[in-house]
Formats: structure tokens, C-alpha cells, sequence
């Protein structure tokens, strides 16, 4: 089974309903058929978390936090895992990008998964990760 991480990028266009939602959507109901794992870092879903707290409301944030937990999604923690966060300090070192992209795109590396997203930061990566383009 295909394994592919989403980044916030993709879980905020599903949710704001953007022209991407239908290819995130998609996803989700591949994965809630058991056609691929899908996979977000935790630092990805504060992200989504945050971004809806700034926007909206903290009500809305957790109302966002309950969603994504009743999606077909595996959320991975950063905690002690070393490797993870390595390869993250990897990329934003090599690389421009926010620190929370770079989570995202260290855990597409570990996992040897393809990366969901449509967010432009992550176009210096297309030789190293794989990455799955939203529009």
C-alpha cells in the first residue's frame, strides 16, 4: 500500500473548499478504501490548527482538530524521534522553507512517501522527495 503525507497546505485547501478540495477528497476516500495510508505530521496539523485559531475562532480551530481526527489520516508525533526532526533541520538548512514545511517533507523522505501539497515552498525538493502537486 502507497503511502502519502499531506501537508497543511492540502488539509487547509480540502477544508476552505479551494480548487484543490476535490483532489484532497479524493485522497481521503482512496485511503478510507484502504488504497493508500495517508500520514500528517504533527507539526502540519497545528499548523491547520493555528492558521484556523488566526482566522476564525479557537472554537473553530478544535472544531477543525475534531474533523481532521475523524479523517482516515495518521497523525505522526515529532516527540523524541530524532531522525525526523534531523532530517527537517536538514531541509531548512538546505533549503527556503518554514520549519513546519520542512517536517512535512522530512517525514515524506523517511517514509519514502509522496508528498500532497500545492504550496510553491516545496519546488526545490522535487529532486530529493517525491511530491504529488495540487492545483
Amino acid at each position: 500500500m502507497a503511502t502519502k503525507v499531506l501537508d497543511s497546505w492540502a488539509l487547509i485547501a480540502f477544508f476552505e473548499d479551494e480548487p484543490a478540495a476535490e483532489a484532497v477528497e479524493k485522497l481521503l476516500q482512496q485511503a478510507e478504501d484502504g488504497r493508500h495510508k495517508l500520514l500528517l505530521c504533527a507539526m502540519n496539523w497545528g499548523e491547520v490548527y493555528y492558521a484556523t485559531m488566526r482566522k476564525i475562532s479557537q472554537a473553530a480551530a478544535e472544531q477543525k482538530a475534531r474533523e481532521i481526527a475523524s479523517l482516515p489520516i495518521e497523525i505522526v508525533g515529532v516527540g523524541a524521534d530524532l531522525a525526523l526532526t534531523r532530517q527537517a533541520a536538514i531541509f531548512k538548512a538546505t533549503h527556503k522553507m518554514s520549519y513546519a514545511d520542512a517536517f512535512a517533507a522530512a517525514l515524506a523522505s523517511l517514509r519514502k512517501a509522496d508528498l500532497v501539497t500545492g504550496d510553491p515552498e516545496f519546488k526545490t525538493l522535487e529532486k530529493e522527495i517525491g511530491i504529488q502537486w495540487l492545483a
